[in-house]
């Protein structure tokens, strides 16, 4: 058995190719559907995000999928195509594939170390999986060892406390570069969670004069009404931009919302746009124009990089809880193969232990029951403790030469036929004569 992962992310891929391998919830179900239908009984997760794509799989080694099938899927299902696609993908095997998922849930493989979002998008994710029976035993205890390790770093650190979310750093780029952040007008596009956190960020920021759009205005509505702020009908977004001072956009698209040409006509004075939806809302060349600067999730790498120093500290006693977390995970993986063998190797010691205590107490009538007990629970005592030293080896043996070796070996003493008469037997029978 294997673990594998195969994914993308900020640091491999550039945002021009992220957003074309970015699923959604139904994209998501039609992809595990297909891999399903392709490669049998692997199990499959499929993380997808704003800043990551990543296919989680375990499999037996000898129905593992082929890493370039899997990335040529995934690349055929985004319309991405050529041999370059490859250089932007990792691939990841049982121990090296375990940690990653683990630093990814715990937030250290994030854009923004700390943030809280990335969890509840893996237990997402894993949630689909589970709803379409695309996970079985190896998946469902490694994403619950995920799920216990983030949880720990973030009781056992700081970085629960010091976490800034995408939209957090997105506020406090706007912040570097507003100088009257609490004065500006503001247009947030997107009424979803992403849009929210804007909201709230930009409010801790003092900003008073905010407006939502959203395709459907019930949802503006509704969240502006929540923030005390206003709602925007869709087809009046575009006038929006010619006198808000700062577009923050996180709305979901297939393409660009907004071009160049839309923005031309806009009054004079500085705009601020902020566009942290992947795939993005503005195409690249609205940047050309002039007093107008646009930002995109790649580009609030130099404050994410500031964020990233001050937690060293943290950052380092989580790698320490991951590698715990990782080591006991796979001493489980590695032995679990040989656990039934395990029990059948149980039960036949202790069949032969009550075999030959039936044949000691044939001959003993006159013990007692208290006397029999106590017998009984000795010599089960006995088995349990030479059953434990056998079964440690054996799974030091799983581990460093793999199962295949320690199955076999365990195979062969369960399938050990007792001679019916041991060596010096009868020799003993005729000196008691």
């Amino acid at each position: 058995m294997k673990i594998r992962v195969v994914g993308l992310n900020h640091k491999t891929a550039p945002l021009a190719v992220r957003e074309k391998l970015t699923f959604g919830a139904v994209q998501v179900e039609t992809a595990l559907a297909g891999l399903r239908a392709q490669f049998g009984e692997t199990e499959f997760v499929l993380l997808s995000t704003c800043n990551r794509t990543e296919l989680y799989l375990a499999a037996r080694t000898d129905r593992l999928p082929r890493e370039e099938d899997l990335i040529g899927f995934l690349g055929e299902f985004g319309q991405v195509k050529g041999d370059p696609l490859r250089d932007y993908f990792y691939v990841f095997e049982n121990e090296a594939a375990v940690g990653h998922l683990l630093t990814v849930a715990s937030s250290l493989d994030s854009l923004v170390v700390g943030e809280s979002q990335i969890v509840a998008q893996v237990k997402e994710s894993y949630r689909r999986a589970v709803a379409g029976k695309y996970t079985g035993k190896v998946l469902n205890r490694l994403f619950h060892c995920a799920f216990a390790t983030s949880k720990e770093v973030y009781t056992l650190t700081s970085i629960a406390q010091r976490r800034v979310s995408v939209a957090g750093v997105a506020i406090e780029l706007a912040g570097q570069l507003f100088a009257e952040l609490a004065r500006a007008e503001v247009a947030v596009i997107g009424a979803g969670e992403m849009g929210e956190l804007l909201v709230r960020h930009l409010q801790e920021e003092g900003c008073r004069v905010i407006t939502v759009f959203n395709r459907t205005f019930r949802r503006a509505e509704a969240m502006a009404k929540r923030y005390g702020i206003q709602a925007g009908p869709w087809e009046e977004l575009t006038e929006a931009l010619g006198r808000v001072d700062i577009v923050v956009a996180a709305a979901t698209a297939d393409d660009y919302l907004f071009d160049r040409s839309m923005l031309e006509g806009r009054r004079e004075g500085t705009l601020l746009i902020i566009d942290i939806a992947v795939p993005r809302n503005f195409a690249p060349e609205v940047n050309e124009l002039d007093d107008v600067y646009l930002y995109s999730v790649d580009d609030l790498a130099s404050v994410i990089r500031e964020n990233i120093e001050t937690r060293q500290e943290d950052v380092g006693q989580a790698r320490v809880i991951i590698a715990d977390n990782v080591e006991s995970f796979m001493d489980w993986f590695g032995v679990k193969d040989i656990g039934p063998m395990i029990g059948m190797l149980r039960s036949k010691f202790h069949e032969i232990s009550r075999g030959e205590l039936e044949r000691f107490m044939a001959g003993e009538e006159d013990m007692g029951l208290l006397p029999r007990r106590k017998m009984e629970a000795a010599v089960n005592r006995i088995v349990d403790r030479l059953l434990h030293r056998l079964i440690s080896n054996f799974h030091s043996m799983a581990r460093d030469y793999g199962t295949d070796e320690a199955k076999h070996l365990i195979q062969s003493i369960i399938d050990y036929k007792d001679r019916t008469e041991c060596p010096g037997r009868e020799e003993d029978t005729e000196r008691s004569e």
